[in-house]
């Protein structure tokens, strides 16, 4: 019996102490998005950005109009053409519509240049950000001990440290494999 009384207060004790660990945890979050927006970094990557994507724009709308001249002058030549001066209107036709379609392919692939371009850019400029707000984050959140950290931006937990991993138990109770999910 006295045992027993033993055993209950241990682990009454245990049970209590692990309480007071969990009921210590603390949950903070954070906007990540308005973080990296109010960076300096950000606004100058930003005018950046902008810079080269109207570059690229003004490159494409200038190979745009040459195009559309060009379909000007074919129209020109349709309504001016006679029975006179069909065959020799019919042949500068074909050549400015080989010009046309040579002039829509190169518009095609600077757009998609453009594009890419643009993406790479936007890669080298915001990575370093995002890392270095990331570094904030760990850092503000190690030194006021909080234990989760939520992103109410994008809903995802960009730090934790500690707390209990529930993922085995929730996959048994749906029945699923315990391992790890393959990744792709």
């Amino acid at each position: 019996m006295k045992n027993l009384l033993k055993s209950v207060v241990l682990a009454s004790g245990i049970l209590l102490a692990s309480n007071a660990v969990n009921a210590q945890q603390k949950i903070g979050h954070i906007n990540t998005a308005e973080i990296v927006q109010s960076t300096n970094e950000f606004k100058a990557a930003e005018a950046q950005m902008k810079t080269l994507s109207e570059t690229k724009q003004k490159e494409i709308q200038d190979m745009i109009g040459k195009y559309q001249e060009q379909q000007n002058t074919a129209n020109e030549k349709i309504r001016n053409r006679s029975e006179a001066n069909k065959a020799a209107v019919d042949a500068e036709l074909q050549t400015i519509g080989n010009t046309m379609r040579e002039m829509e392919t190169r518009i095609q692939g600077v757009q998609q240049a453009a594009q890419e371009e643009i993406g790479k850019k936007q890669q080298e400029l915001y990575a370093p950000i995002e890392q270095k707000v990331m570094t904030a984050i760990n850092t503000v959140a190690k030194e006021k001990g909080y234990a989760y950290v939520l992103d109410i931006s994008s809903g995802s937990v960009p730090y934790f440290q500690g707390g209990d991993d529930l993922t085995a138990d929730i996959k048994a109770k749906l029945g699923v494999s315990a391992a790890p999910a393959a990744k792709k």
